[in-house]
């Protein structure tokens, strides 16, 4: 029945070749369009006896902030007026984050901000009074926007994190320019960063505007290749043509539409031994091999020496027809997963085993 039903889809797919295409955007972005953090340091006020007592840190945090509201702390001890801190029990510092989306941010903008304790033992209960939010690159010294909120409480065990809605506003612009030099650059994602596929990427650019990319630099004696360009493996480089360099936007979005054949990534296998998941592509082949765990023996492969398992037209056996015997035993998932291992650390498994 499994081939059966495998020669079926196979049927299918061959009917439909267009399901052996994806577009672009699906599988990369264009470098620039990246997600951005802010960064700083605030205060939550309003605690319920469970912020920190005695704080160097935050007792100055505390006599900075009511400097800047007009209520400086006398000077007395030599010490600042920190003396008069010492007792508070219901403040705590804390590190405020926000993510400007890849697509940026204008003033104005309200985005989530994330509070992680420094000190205290709880936020519930609390309101962030103020906090300034500076850029990733610490050398500038901008505050990007401002933040303020009732700190809310997800996870009642992690009682010194929390979310504020909405409680970032942006005070300054933030672009994110997806163009560089008449360039943009194509970036694959992770999981389909291969050689093969950037070099497809590329073929198809070439393919679907030839025209545009022969006048890209205005010569006719111009090669594809010196404008359409895959430097490695995750990077393809295009020239925006003459007739797009005051409308980048739109050639952008045309490159993004077009559509590739779909080149699978490597043969994977991922593992969560927490959540107990296994996740194998249906390309994973297996060497000969005999499976030996507790009381289970099963052999593998497709020398004369083997039992071999039922195998398809690459007359290597599956990992995945391997599980399903094991799951038809009854195998506990976590001994599949050491079995796996097992098979990876021989050099048996042909594909790359990721551990989460």
């Amino acid at each position: 029945m499994w081939l059966i039903t495998l020669a079926a889809w196979v049927a299918v797919g061959l009917d439909s070749p267009a399901l052996a295409r994806t577009q672009l955007k699906n599988i990369c972005r264009i470098k620039g369009q990246e997600q951005n953090t802010l960064r700083g340091l605030g205060l939550v006020v309003g605690l319920n006896g469970t912020g920190e007592s005695g704080d160097g840190p935050t007792m100055r945090a505390v006599a900075r902030a009511m400097e800047i509201m007009g209520a400086p702390l006398t000077s007395t001890s030599g010490r600042g007026g920190l003396e008069e801190l010492r007792n508070i029990k219901n403040v705590a510092l804390v590190v405020v984050t926000a993510t400007v989306p890849a697509t940026g941010a204008r003033r104005g903008d309200q985005l989530d901000c994330f509070v992680s304790a420094i000190n205290g033992k709880s936020l519930q209960g609390g309101r962030l009074v103020f906090a300034s939010l500076q850029g990733p690159n610490t050398l500038d010294k901008r505050v990007y926007a401002l933040c303020q909120g009732q700190v809310m409480i997800g996870d009642p065990d992690q009682p010194m994190v929390g979310v504020i809605q909405d409680g970032c506003q942006m005070e300054a612009d933030v672009f994110t320019p997806f163009f560089q030099d008449g360039h943009i650059t194509l970036v694959l994602d992770k999981n389909h960063a291969n050689f093969q596929t950037a070099a497809a990427i590329a073929a198809g650019i070439r393919e679907k505007y030839p025209e545009s990319l022969v006048s890209a630099v205005g010569e006719s004696t111009s090669s594809d290749a010196d404008v359409v360009r895959a430097v490695d493996a995750a990077n393809i480089v295009v020239q925006i043509p003459k007739q797009y360099r005051k409308d980048p936007v739109s050639f952008a979005s045309l490159i993004l539409d077009v559509q590739i054949y779909d080149h699978e990534p490597e043969a994977r296998v991922v593992i969560n031994p927490r959540a107990g998941s296994i996740v194998i592509s249906g390309d994973v082949e297996i060497g000969d091999v005999v499976v030996s765990h507790k009381n289970v023996v099963v052999e593998a492969g497709t020398s004369e020496v083997f039992s071999p398992l039922d195998v398809d037209d690459s007359s290597q056996p599956k990992l995945q027809q391997l599980v399903d015997q094991l799951n038809s035993l009854r195998v506990p998932t976590h001994d599949m997963i050491e079995i796996i291992r097992g098979i990876d650390r021989n050099g048996k498994l042909h594909g790359r085993l990721i551990i989460e």
